[in-house]
């Protein structure tokens, strides 16, 4: 069941389900009561290696968690390709955690299922208080306007890896512009030997990610004031035509990127030096070196928006911490969400999970490497623009982005995309979210 069904799935019922937390400890304790007789039943998201890493890197930082409080944390650490279901099945269900990890880009749909605490201003107030967070990601918590029902965890961002040996030989110097990264793809791509860059063309999450981004680097936007689709503005055409002609006209990536499902393919190509440049989010890191290539090889520069156009290098990418809001442990859950996003704890776990500071002052520890861990930071906090938060955000994501795979895999087999084409594409997805709503 995708989230919006799921949202009016919830709406039909009038919530009339009971959300119980399955954490141990006292039932009938609303209040928080003492600590030591409470345990929080924790979801956590695939951040690591594996599941496992997740479990040695969490928990040794639970344990101080509980040492310090007296509160107990079971924790599971869960897949992605199962956390959205399981949330869903503990909505609807009952059988829900205390505290869950999400993506961000999930807050504006789960907050429609009236499921989730609100960090109001006393629950906010518990957790430090919002001007602890960098805006652009607190903006990620929910619905314009109200109080979000989640709190950034981990951030991340995109930025353009380049291989700085390739543009040395080239003459070339890192672009700034849209203009100079086609031009710079161009002389980089040497038939039969190599490309200017590497796109996970396959991949509809990455695809809608670059959708969304090139519209909004075209001021565009995907959805009104008022929550209701706009996919065929010009600006929304636009970009998404210039992110396909990378590969259609330009002729800079491979055709076999269509293929491409996930944007690890990507990163590999460009690790192992088939490609020039990769556009991806900054974990990527530890992809690229363990494919081989030395830190020092590659530089990362801001994805480049067109001459004179809106300076959105990212969507604000990362994950956030969100409370049930029928917990039996309510002053407990929020100890913890403190915790979890206290200076200290995002310290500890932003190295080993290659996540960009939430937290306003906060320093990047991801890399040794100034040059990008400035790039990077200064993207997620000054170039980056939430998703649309709206409950039909999933839609937007499943529709518009399986229609650039399908645009994608057209021109990767000797076929034209128009912009006639991508505008009809994109109102049939319009459409589709509309019915939906």
């Amino acid at each position: 069941m995708r989230l919006r069904s799921l949202v009016a799935a919830v709406a039909a019922t009038a919530m009339g389900i009971s959300l119980a937390a399955c954490g141990g400890g006292d039932k009938n304790d609303t209040s928080g009561g003492s600590s030591g007789d409470q345990t929080l039943t924790y979801w956590a998201s695939n951040q690591g290696t594996s599941l496992d890493n997740d479990k040695e890197v969490l928990t040794p930082v639970l344990k101080k968690f509980t040492d310090e409080t007296g509160i107990k944390v079971n924790l599971e650490v869960i897949g992605w390709n199962d956390l959205q279901t399981r949330i869903q099945t503990a909505i609807t269900s009952g059988q829900a955690p205390d505290v869950v990890n999400i993506g961000n880009t999930w807050a504006a749909s789960l907050q429609a299922t009236d499921a989730f605490l609100p960090f109001d201003g006393d629950a906010m107030t518990a957790i430090g208080g919002k001007d602890k967070f960098v805006p652009t990601a607190l903006a990620t918590g929910g619905k314009e306007g109200t109080d979000p029902t989640s709190v950034p965890l981990y951030g991340l961002a995109y930025g353009l890896y380049y291989n700085k040996a390739m543009f040395a030989a080239a003459g070339l110097q890192p672009p700034k512009t849209w203009e100079e990264m086609v031009t710079d793809a161009k002389k980089l791509t040497v038939p039969g030997k190599q490309w200017g860059m590497a796109l996970a063309a396959g991949s509809y999450t990455e695809n809608v990610h670059f959708a969304f981004i090139n519209a909004a680097q075209n001021k565009a936007d995907w959805f009104n004031g008022e929550g209701k689709p706009t996919f065929t503005g010009d600006g929304n055409v636009q970009g998404v035509l210039r992110y396909l002609d990378l590969m259609q006209k330009d002729k800079v990536a491979n055709p076999s990127n269509a293929q491409y499902d996930n944007g690890t393919k990507s990163v590999n190509d460009f690790a192992t030096k088939k490609v020039a440049m990769v556009i991806n989010q900054n974990n990527a890191d530890s992809s690229i070196v363990a494919n081989g290539m030395k830190a020092g090889e590659y530089g990362v520069v801001p994805f480049p928006a067109p001459a004179g156009g809106e300076q959105v290098a990212s969507h604000v990418a990362g994950i956030n911490l969100s409370v049930f809001k029928n917990t039996k442990h309510k002053d407990a859950a929020l100890k913890f969400v403190k915790y979890m996003t206290d200076a200290t704890t995002q310290s500890t776990l932003d190295k080993p999970f290659a996540a960009l500071p939430v937290l306003k002052d906060a320093k990047p520890n991801f890399t040794t490497d100034a040059a990008e861990a400035a790039t990077f930071q200064d993207v997620y906090n000054t170039k980056s623009k939430p998703l649309p938060l709206v409950p039909a955000e999933d839609q937007f994501e499943s529709t518009v982005g399986k229609a650039m795979n399908s645009m994608f895999a057209k021109i990767a087999t000797g076929g034209t995309v128009t912009a006639d084409d991508v505008k009809a594409a994109l109102k049939t997805a319009e459409d589709q979210v509309a019915a939906s709503s």
